[in-house]
């Protein structure tokens, strides 16, 4: 691996499913150790999850945009975005919904990068504030998200994870276009 090698941020195509549920399954198990029960974290299956993306991104809409980092011939990154949900319901705002990175490609900048052009989107589709969940205990991923403008704005959220309670924390941006 060659952090120094230059890295391109661009839409998520339906052959990168199987590199982006590997990477989210390895975000999880790193970012959520100690977090959440280590017998969900083992038993997250990358295939499974490429086999539900590939499903939802041959029948998405366009309202969900993903993006890939990509250094070399590599897929490093991934983050997706689109209208906020309060439950089930879309707003007219937006939530980032994933950002993940490969544990090994963490402090080279892909992960900001990632970030920008994803808030970027925001903007350019109107959006006055995007939105994102974090799990409370998630510090690391937190200061990521303050060093990026994001604020808890005291929503807080639990979620179950094999019957552990799980406290995620809201955060907001307000965008300029």
């Amino acid at each position: 691996m060659d952090d120094a090698e230059p890295f391109q941020i661009r839409p998520m195509v339906l052959a990168d499913c199987d590199r982006v549920s590997e990477i989210r399954v390895l975000g999880w198990r790193f970012a959520y150790r100690g977090l959440m029960p280590q017998s969900f974290l083992d038993a997250l299956s990358a295939k499974e999850d490429a086999e539900r993306r590939r499903e939802r991104f041959a029948q998405g809409d366009g309202s969900v945009v993903n993006l890939v980092a990509q250094r070399g011939a590599e897929i490093v990154g991934w983050a997706a975005l689109g209208p906020y949900r309060d439950g089930e319901v879309r707003t007219g705002e937006a939530e980032l919904y994933a950002i993940y990175l490969d544990p090994r490609h963490l402090n080279t900048g892909v992960g900001r990068a990632l970030m920008q052009e994803a808030l970027r989107r925001c903007a350019a589709l109107d959006h006055d504030r995007v939105y994102l969940w974090v799990v409370r205990g998630n510090a690391r991923a937190r200061r990521f998200y303050e060093r990026a403008g994001f604020r808890a704005d005291g929503a807080e959220e639990p979620y179950e994870v094999d019957g552990m309670l799980v406290p995620e924390i809201r955060y907001v941006r307000e965008l300029t276009r």
